[in-house]
């Protein structure tokens, strides 16, 4: 059982349009699709079951939970961000090891179908897009100097993996002063274990674990405030 007494130091901060921004973290095709990328990759092998939790959870939760985020952060005039990762040279040097051979056998390398992110989540015009060629955000997309210069102080989080690439950019994002939001349903990973697993370790200290329908009422609230 955790210890509850570490959740009284936890910063407290609220969802305010003019200073929040939803990043959106690797709904690729590369490992968010199950018919490309990883999906295909292990249906040609014969192992798609073995994911059959991941894509499901994409397919059931976070592609329409970010459908519904996306819309009403773009309706409230909030600022929307989003990171890929993968190569940007062919031969996938530029990326790190403990991640490099995922990229290639995904084949997740810029100007490729696999590096696009998912048309039922694509970026509108004028949306910030960033490439990351790390798992983390902060570590080598600029993405902090370009927050700060839009006036973001906190970041909503949606995307997969919970665990590796959202995860990291969260906990990056919180070691710099942002006050981050991760969203349990619009997040994924491979079981339920790892999802939970997170999620606890996340709201020791870290930020906020919330649903898409409290973030859509939190924010929304703060519109109709400001309207007042």
């Amino acid at each position: 059982m955790p210890a509850d007494y570490i959740n009284d130091f936890s910063y407290q901060f609220s969802i305010d349009p003019k200073t929040t921004a939803l990043v959106v973290v690797d709904l690729q095709y590369a490992t968010g699709s199950r018919d490309h990328g990883l999906g295909k990759l292990l249906q040609d092998q014969g192992r798609l079951e073995e994911a059959k939790y991941r894509f499901s959870r994409i397919d059931d939760f976070v592609l329409p939970n970010t459908q519904r985020l996306l819309k009403a952060f773009r309706n409230a005039g909030a600022r929307v961000v989003y990171l890929s990762y993968g190569a940007e040279n062919a031969d996938c040097l530029d990326v790190p090891l403990h991640i490099r051979g995922l990229v290639k056998a995904t084949n997740n390398i810029e100007g490729q179908k696999e590096h696009e992110i998912v048309e039922d989540v694509k970026p509108n015009n004028g949306e910030l897009v960033l490439n990351k060629v790390t798992m983390g955000g902060f570590g080598s997309t600029g993405i902090e100097s370009r927050l700060r210069a839009m006036g973001i102080t906190e970041i909503v989080t949606v995307g997969v993996s919970t665990n590796n690439c959202v995860g990291m950019t969260a906990m990056e994002a919180a070691d710099r002063g942002f006050g981050v939001v991760l969203v349990s349903d619009a997040t994924g990973t491979c079981d339920d274990e790892a999802q939970d697993g997170f999620e606890a370790m996340f709201l020791r200290l870290w930020g906020r674990v919330m649903d898409t329908e409290d973030v859509i009422s939190e924010l929304t609230g703060a519109v109709s405030q400001a309207a007042e």
